[in-house]
Order: C-alpha cells, then sequence, then structure tokens
C-alpha cells in the first residue's frame, strides 16, 4: 500500500497587513533618525518576534508614558490610544508620533461623531483588548461594550431609537454577524457604522482560511497568543472543518504528535507576523516529509499606507539639512 502524499497548503492573504507595515516601519525610522532609544507605548504590534527584534535595536517597550522620561520620543502602538494618552504625552513634553493604524483611526472619528449625535453606541469587541480601551476612550459615556453574543443580554439603551454598533477591526466575521443579528432581535432599529469596521486584511485571511480547512488534518497559524486576529484564524479554521488547529510563534513549538497521521497540514500567519517565520515553519514541516507546497490565494492586497505626518515632516527636515550640508 502506497503512503498518502503529504502536502502543505499556504494561505494567501497571510502575515504583514498594511496597518502592522506601517507600525513597524513607523519604529525602524524613527530609529534612524532620532537614534536609540525610542520608547513606544505598549507593544507596537502584537507579535513576540517582531517586539524582541526591535529591542535589540533599541526600541524600549513601556506599558504607559509616566515611564518615559520627560523630553523622550514615543511612538504609540498600532492599537490607538485614547485622548488622554495624547494628553499625558504632552503633560510631559514628550514628542509623540501615533502609529494608530489608519483603519482603527476610522473607527475613532466613527465613535467621536456618532457621540457628538448623542447616540448610544455599542462597541463589539473583547474585554481589555488595546484597541477596545483606545476606542472607548473616545466616548466613554456613550460606549458600552459588548463582548460577544452572550453579551447582548446585557445590553441596556436610554433611547433604542438612537444606538449604534461598531467593532474592534480584527474580530471573527461570523462572530461579530452573530452579534450584530441578536443586538438587531433586541434593537430593530439598531444602526450600522458607515463602513465595516473589520479590517480587509482580518477579512482575508479569515476567508482563505475557511477555504483550505475543510481538507487540512491540521492547520497551524503563526502568531502570539496576544494577536487577537490570530487567535481568530486558529478557531476559524477549527470552525470550518480543520481536524486540528495550533497557533504557535515559532516553528521550533511544532509538535511531531500534530502531524502524526496527518498528510494535509495548512499553513497561514496572523496579520502582525513577517512573513520569514512562515518560511522557518514551511521548512521545518519539509524535513517532516511536507516538502509540496500549494499557495492557495482567494484576494491580492495592494494596500499601503503613508508613514505617521509627524516622523514624514522631521524625515523630511533632516534630508532637506543633509543635502545642504553635502
Amino acid at each position: 500500500m502506497t503512503e498518502a502524499r503529504k502536502r502543505v497548503l499556504l494561505a494567501k492573504p497571510r502575515g504583514y497587513c498594511a496597518g502592522v507595515d506601517r507600525a513597524v516601519q513607523t519604529v525602524e525610522e524613527a530609529l534612524k533618525l532620532y537614534g536609540a532609544p525610542v520608547y513606544v507605548r505598549k507593544q507596537i504590534v502584537h507579535n513576540k518576534h517582531v517586539v524582541n527584534t526591535l529591542e535589540a535595536r533599541g526600541a524600549i517597550f513601556v506599558e504607559e508614558n509616566y515611564e518615559v522620561p520627560e523630553g523622550s520620543t514615543v511612538v504609540f502602538s498600532a492599537h490607538g490610544v485614547a485622548p488622554e494618552v495624547h494628553e499625558q504625552a504632552r503633560e510631559r513634553n514628550l514628542k509623540a508620533i501615533d502609529a494608530t493604524c489608519p483603519l482603527v483611526t476610522k473607527v475613532h472619528h466613527e465613535a467621536k461623531r456618532f457621540a457628538a449625535e448623542d447616540y448610544d453606541i455599542l462597541l463589539i469587541g473583547h474585554e481589555g483588548h488595546e484597541e477596545v480601551i483606545g476606542t472607548a476612550g473616545e466616548a466613554p459615556r456613550h460606549i458600552q461594550l459588548v463582548d460577544g453574543p452572550d453579551d447582548v443580554e446585557n445590553v441596556v439603551v436610554r433611547d433604542p431609537s438612537k444606538v449604534v454598533w461598531l467593532s474592534q477591526t480584527t474580530l471573527s466575521v461570523d462572530e461579530t454577524m452573530e452579534t450584530v443579528a441578536r443586538l438587531k432581535t433586541k434593537l430593530p432599529l439598531l444602526q450600522s457604522p458607515p463602513s465595516d469596521d473589520i479590517c480587509y486584511a482580518t477579512s482575508n485571511r479569515q476567508h482563505v482560511i475557511k477555504e483550505i480547512a475543510p481538507e487540512c488534518d491540521v492547520v497551524i497559524v503563526v502568531g502570539s497568543t496576544n494577536s487577537s486576529n490570530s487567535v481568530r484564524l486558529v478557531e476559524v479554521a477549527l470552525g470550518a472543518g480543520a481536524r486540528a488547529g495550533h497557533l504557535i510563534d515559532y516553528a521550533s513549538e511544532i509538535q511531531d504528535e500534530w502531524l502524526e497521521g496527518a498528510t494535509t497540514v495548512g499553513v497561514s500567519s496572523g496579520a502582525s507576523v513577517p512573513d520569514e517565520l512562515v518560511t522557518e515553519v514551511l521548512g521545518h514541516l519539509a524535513t517532516r516529509g511536507f516538502g509540496e507546497v500549494t499557495e492557495f490565494t482567494t484576494a491580492e492586497e495592494r494596500l499601503t499606507f503613508s508613514l505617521p505626518q509627524e516622523l514624514r515632516r522631521d524625515m523630511k527636515k533632516a534630508a532637506a539639512a543633509a543635502a545642504a550640508a553635502s
């Protein structure tokens, strides 16, 4: 009896999204321009390898602004911050560079607009996530968190005709739609955001995982445990029919027993994961007989974001000064 052919189905899109790419570049360019150390409030993106790499180059990650020496440069993470964080930075005379993903900023603007019109805002998201804390901080008196479908029963609003839902950008698309459906049953006049809050990259990565999962004995997602979108990818894979799913930071974490009896392994990565980590996973799988790799593509991503304007302004000044000196 011939042994079944072993193969890898490699999901595309995977890995870095435009917001993560911009945030990581922001820290890299700030280090080049201002020199080390550059302070970063919270993890710039939720990925262990990225944070460790930037630390080695001179970035110092802190939890709050008070840990940053007065007058220093601080970068705010891709997940966004509440207005009070900007105010704290001004009070400490910090040079703040805001690397918030523009798609998160869009949700902040929506929150401010609906709050100004005195709406109750139901923010669908995970309690304690940095993005949720930042968005809620834009309008704390108007926003209440809805943490998944089972939390809908706890929702109380002032006026059922003046209520809107917004969401964290990195949620499960299906679970969010289930939460919205339950909210609409309870609040038939619930309004939706002007455009989808779940970001294109989160949706695209979940969509391709759904496509390959039914064929996979095991799905391996590269990503950190505090990365919401990476955790969701494993959940989506299992929900779509993968027999098993695992989240790893590095190829060395793959356990041989996961591959026992498997013929098809699905591989993807969260939106904050550099592709070199996926390459290492493919190399590891090849040594276990999974050398045949088929890339399965459901979308092409071409979106890019320019660097934060405060950083671009300083880069331009530095370039002009260098040109004048030469």
